[in-house]
């Protein structure tokens, strides 16, 4: 990671997939480094080739993937991020950014620089996700018990609240992920941001 420019903001997607989100605003962003990071290596393989290619063949100076769980970071990653993105997270992280598990929380607060802005965009269809949640432990997801649980838990971490809202589904074309387009198309699903600034 020694070629990370400290001159330049630098931006990580946590949970990044297949890397749609990155490659895309890494493009449209030059002046800013974006780092996908993700713990399953396979997703990775294909926007990690792309990126390293030359930039007359559509490679992306600006941009680079990592391997890792949110709960084991690399230490190189300390203190540098000056945004950190975690969109549509299922499984281990949907748990562990909707119900505020402190460990996680602790983790991606040693990644952020003073003022990092942290953004969580979760989307829930209470019907088809149904048994998902209820094996997950989520029993509740609005900005009313976001605001009452969880927001006390991110300042514990040390992440004050920027904003918690429902995401409209005009904006869902500003979602540069894949998710967002799969998840567009269904009718019951809510979309929820949730804002939180490092201090």
């Amino acid at each position: 990671m020694e070629h990370i420019s400290p001159y330049r903001p630098i931006v990580l997607d946590i949970g990044t997939g297949d890397g749609r989100f990155v490659l895309t605003v890494a493009r449209e962003h030059p002046a800013k480094f974006y780092i996908g990071i993700d713990a399953n290596t396979k997703p990775l393989e294909k926007p990690a080739m792309r990126a390293t290619r030359k930039p007359a063949k559509g490679g992306l100076p600006n941009a680079m993937f990592v391997q890792a769980a949110v709960e084991n970071l690399p230490e190189e990653l300390d203190g540098i991020a000056n945004e950190i993105n975690v969109q549509f997270p299922w499984g281990s992280l949907l748990v562990a950014v909707a119900g505020g598990d402190a460990q996680i929380l602790r983790s991606i607060g040693r990644i952020a620089a003073n003022g990092c802005l942290l953004k969580i965009i979760i989307g829930i269809d209470p019907e088809r996700d149904r048994a998902e949640l209820e094996r997950l432990g989520i029993t509740e997801f609005t900005p009313e018990s976001v605001r009452s649980s969880l927001v006390p838990k991110y300042a514990s971490a040390g992440f004050e609240c920027v904003e918690v809202r429902a995401v409209g589904r005009d904006e869902w074309a500003e979602i540069k992920t894949s998710w967002a387009q799969k998840l567009k198309v269904g009718k019951g699903r809510t979309v929820f941001s949730m804002v939180f600034r490092a201090v």
